[in-house]
C-alpha cells in the first residue's frame, strides 16, 4: 500500500493543518468509524438533515454539541436496572457508546432535533449573513442625460 508524505506541503503552509490531517486520516484504510450509521439529506434550498440510527439508545442517552463548526452527537447508554431479572443470550443490536463529528461549512446553525422510532434527525440550515448575499448593482450612465437626436423627415 502505498502512503502520501505531506510533511513537504506542512512547511510551506500556514493554516491548513486540520485539512493535511483530515487526508492522513482519510489515507488510512480501516480508520472510519462505522457506527452508528448515518444519512445526510438535503431537505431544502438551505436545509440539512443529518440522521443518525441510534436503536436502543433514549433521549437521555444522547447528546448533541455545536462547538466552533463541529456538530458532535455522544451517545452513552445508561447501565440497564434490570439486568439482575434476565440473562440476554444473544445481543444483536449495538449499545455501544460512541461519539459522532460532523465539520459544517460556514453560515450552518442547528435548528433543531428530534428522536422517533430509533432515528435521531438533526436538523440544520444555512443563514447566510446579508453582506454576503448577492446585490444587484444600478449601473448609472454619465454623459448621455438629455440628448435627443432629432431627425427632419422630408
Amino acid at each position: 500500500m502505498r502512503t502520501i508524505d505531506f510533511a513537504p506541503l506542512y512547511r510551506s503552509t500556514v493554516g491548513f493543518d486540520r485539512l493535511f490531517a483530515k487526508l492522513d486520516t482519510l489515507a488510512q484504510p480501516g480508520s472510519a468509524e462505522t457506527y452508528p450509521p448515518y444519512n445526510i439529506e438535503r431537505t431544502g434550498e438551505n436545509a440539512y438533515r443529518v440522521t443518525l440510527a441510534v436503536a436502543g439508545f433514549g433521549d437521555r442517552d444522547l447528546q448533541i454539541e455545536l462547538r466552533e463548526g463541529v456538530l458532535t452527537v455522544t451517545g452513552e447508554k445508561a447501565e440497564d436496572r434490570d439486568a439482575g431479572s434476565s440473562e440476554v443470550l444473544y445481543r444483536g443490536i449495538a449499545g455501544r457508546s460512541f461519539e459522532r463529528r460532523f465539520q459544517l461549512a460556514d453560515h450552518v446553525e442547528v435548528q433543531g432535533a428530534s428522536l422517533k422510532n430509533g432515528l435521531l434527525h438533526v436538523d440544520l440550515v444555512r443563514v447566510i449573513p446579508e453582506a454576503l448575499k448577492p446585490r444587484k448593482i444600478d449601473i448609472a450612465v454619465v454623459g448621455n442625460e438629455n440628448k435627443q437626436i432629432e431627425a427632419n423627415a422630408a
